[in-house]
């Protein structure tokens, strides 16, 4: 049976992918997707939501605009130099397709977890600002959901925002502290994974040999490049963050190393603000059980995931509405 889940996205290039994966692959049943600010802004991150679900010929899953800033107020921050001004490489259409859903996507969660008491999975792959706030509407959240898996954080790999820290818990410390000491099941994907699953030019071409969903996905991800490229690994290739968050959580994608350990996000104002401090000290005794603990951590997983990925993309034929970009745009 497909797992239910819920997906919470930034909607950025890498958010773009992981929808798609999640609304084409047969083993998962998308019942939501909310929107939080991040990558850009939640009107942006909203608007594509809303887009990607359309491409795919999936209108029925229901989009709720969520928080647009961190959940204890200040600044926004934003990644419009790594996602383009639209969050699409600067090559996506601009359509506004659909509707969102009444209520925020906090309420969406609390409102399809009650509905699927102990079946579905939320899957957060931007600012945890939506889990948040809906722990602090529904306490019992955590009685209710399946598990909750994240694609954020960093355990032994360094951070991208700061030496430590790394871009979705960075950006809401505070929201991402609740999220980690909830009771409820938590599997972080972080850079430790995240950063070693790339995709390059050749899958560019996979991706432009199929349909129009293919194709604008190749598109988008010309820009994501380019960035990769001067920011992190002197070549053309991107890191695929998101879509491994979705499929280790549907099971799809089983990791090679993934110890359950004590975890906690470093708030506060000092140079480690955003850290995510993951006890993995018992990797030299193979990992032996910690007390209390409930964050299982992804350490390893198989780098040639991103040929699922495209490969899925690349065979879901024609987008449902048009990929040209509008001519007011």
């Amino acid at each position: 049976m497909a797992l239910k889940m819920i997906l919470d996205c930034d909607t950025g290039v890498d958010d773009t992918l992981a929808i798609l994966y999640a609304a084409l692959h047969p083993d998962i049943d998308l019942i939501g997707l909310g929107s939080v600010w991040g990558n850009v802004d939640v009107a942006t991150a909203t608007r594509n939501c809303l887009h990607t679900v359309h491409m795919a010929g999936r209108p029925d899953v229901p989009v709720a605009a969520g928080a647009a800033g961190p959940i204890a107020g200040g600044e926004a921050v934003f990644a419009y130099h790594v996602h383009g001004d639209d969050g699409q490489g600067n090559a996506g259409s601009g359509r506004q397709v659909g509707a969102v859903v009444p209520g925020s996507a906090a309420e969406q969660i609390i409102r399809l977890v009650t509905a699927h008491p102990g079946e579905v999975e939320i899957v957060a792959v931007g600012p945890l600002t939506n889990l948040a706030l809906a722990l602090g509407l529904c306490p019992e959240l955590p009685s209710l959901v399946r598990g909750v898996t994240i694609m954020g954080g960093a355990a032994d790999a360094p951070g991208n925002v700061t030496e430590v820290a790394e871009a979705n818990i960075w950006c809401d410390p505070e929201a991402a502290a609740a999220v980690f000491a909830a009771e409820w099941p938590l599997t972080m994907v972080g850079l430790d994974v995240t950063m070693r699953t790339t995709l390059d030019d050749s899958h560019r071409a996979r991706l432009d040999a199929g349909g129009s969903i293919g194709q604008y996905v190749s598109r988008i991800l010309d820009f994501y490049f380019d960035f990769f490229a001067a920011a992190a690994f002197g070549e053309r290739r991107s890191c695929m963050h998101d879509a491994l968050a979705v499929a280790v959580a549907a099971g799809t994608l089983v990791p090679d190393l993934a110890p359950t350990v004590n975890a906690y996000v470093v708030t506060g104002d000092g140079p480690t603000r955003g850290q995510t401090v993951c006890d993995t000290r018992g990797k030299y005794m193979g990992f032996p059980a910690q007390e209390g603990a409930h964050c299982r951590v992804v350490l390893q997983t198989d780098p040639r995931f991103g040929d699922q990925v495209v490969d899925l993309i690349a065979s879901a034929g024609d987008s449902a509405i048009p990929l040209d970009k509008e001519t007011s745009q």
